[in-house]
């Protein structure tokens, strides 16, 4: 509403002062001390508004009708507003309700199933989900399940999927907040439920089955209807999938750009598929290493030429390694050159492994070690700062470090490294720095302030 203004000296200036109560179920409106009372059941309130042209006051009327907001600006305010609200306020009016059921709100949607008894956590409401594989099936295209630990909770997500016939998904996530409790699902049954929509989705572009029982013969319906779309596949830890089950997902799936699975999955041939000159280049490459079975040590070695030919075709690709081992099966990890960029380490590694990857692993962005015992590891880090030039962020848990070798491997990688998460704990003071030095050396070489962490005190 423009502000009324004076037009010359002499023009009158309007005030416009309004205001509404509510008193015994009527509204009263007072307008230039003039007060008038409304019926009690009053749809449409209008206020006359004053304007000035050239000294006269001409009344507009404008009307307040939230009914009569257009489409797109009720869609704009619905799209902010979680579903329960969304729900209530397609009951105002005929146009809101209409507004809710637009395709667009449909398209990306969560079901989240847990158990009462055993989850504080909120449950999409039955009578949702019916509405929703009803009326709005064929809209969803954006599709995650959230489910707890409970086996009741993955079945029922296996019965929606089951369901979804007439869908169009583009892009589907099953989430265990707990445990993974698909795993939990009779096979037969989850992967009937995640047939039906591989095969009538046929456009599928993002997929994350991680701990779940997909099996080789539900990977090949998902290629031979979705072999053109898939660019996206996240499947750790699923027991069921052969190496030659995720292989001939990358020998079809000529567009996949990001895949996550475990180290077992992986081989050359694996590699050589993702390195063919009909393949995209690969984007990012996150591998888990998992002792699959208690006391396993022997894991197989893939070939430096594999890698070579990964990293020609691909030069960019981020490969992401995840270990979760014991000293003792490291063994076949970093004996030559691998092209690994980020590293995390769950368990305690040993210094040898450690000074394998300062020798082995030249395009290392990231490393984060949770632990590795009571030995320092001053050579190790001198080592990684002079051989790994695109070091950037590092994170050290239960280690030892000396605080001289460690202002060094600062000094060496200098403000290049714009992560750096050191416990106190593990810096050792020596007859050149202590702790209440070592903070403003290392600020010094970095260009900004830095402390270490802090255990904290529970």
């Amino acid at each position: 509403m423009a502000a009324v203004t004076s037009v010359n000296s002499t023009s009158a200036s309007y005030n416009l002062e309004a205001f509404f109560r509510m008193k015994r179920g009527r509204v009263t409106v007072t307008i230039d001390s003039q007060v008038v009372n409304s019926p009690q059941r009053v749809k449409k309130q209008k206020m006359e508004i004053p304007t000035s042209k050239l000294g006269k006051s001409l009344m507009q009327p404008c009307t307040l009708d939230w009914g009569n907001l257009p489409h797109h600006v009720v869609l704009n305010v619905f799209q902010y507003l979680p579903l329960v609200d969304r729900a209530r306020a397609s009951s105002v009016c005929r146009r809101w309700n209409e507004v809710f059921h637009i395709p667009e709100l449909w398209r990306k949607f969560e079901f989240e199933l847990n158990q009462p008894a055993t989850s504080y956590l909120k449950s999409t409401h039955p009578d949702l989900i019916q509405q929703i594989i009803k009326k709005h099936a064929n809209h969803l295209q954006y599709v995650s399940f959230k489910v707890d630990s409970c086996t009741e909770s993955a079945e029922a997500a296996c019965d929606i999927l089951s369901q979804l016939v007439n869908c169009s998904i583009k892009t589907l996530g099953l989430i265990s907040t707990a445990k993974p409790s698909f795993m939990n699902v009779s096979k037969s049954h989850f992967v009937s439920a995640l047939t039906v929509v591989f095969v009538n989705s046929k456009s599928l572009s993002s997929i994350k089955i991680d701990d779940t029982p997909v099996d080789d013969p539900s990977l090949k319906v998902l290629v031979a209807n979705n072999s053109d779309t898939l660019k996206l596949l996240k499947m750790s830890s699923c027991p069921h999938v052969s190496p030659a089950g995720i292989l001939c997902v990358a020998d079809q799936c000529h567009g996949l750009r990001e895949l996550a699975l475990n180290y077992h999955l992986l081989s050359d041939e694996l590699l050589l598929a993702l390195s063919t000159e009909k393949h995209v280049r690969l984007e990012h490459l996150r591998i888990d290493v998992v002792s699959e079975n208690p006391g396993q040590t022997q894991f197989h070695t893939i070939k430096k030429q594999s890698w070579d030919a990964l990293i020609r075709h691909s030069p960019k690709v981020n490969i992401v390694m995840y270990f979760f081992l014991y000293e003792e099966e490291f063994d076949a990890f970093f004996r030559e050159e691998t092209p690994v960029t980020h590293l995390y380490f769950g368990r305690a590694v040993s210094k040898a492994m450690l000074g394998r990857i300062g020798m082995n692993c030249p395009r290392l962005i990231e490393l984060v070690v949770c632990a590795n015992g009571l030995q320092p590891l001053d050579d190790e880090l001198i080592r990684i700062a002079e051989r790994c030039k695109n070091l950037t962020a590092i994170g050290l848990g239960e280690c030892e470090v000396t605080c001289s070798a460690f202002v060094e491997f600062v000094k060496m990688c200098g403000r290049r490294l714009t992560q750096l998460s050191i416990m106190e704990e593990v810096l050792i003071p020596d007859n050149k720095y202590n702790l209440e030095q070592i903070h403003s050396e290392v600020s010094k070489h970095l260009g900004r302030m830095w402390f270490p962490d802090m255990m904290p005190t529970w």
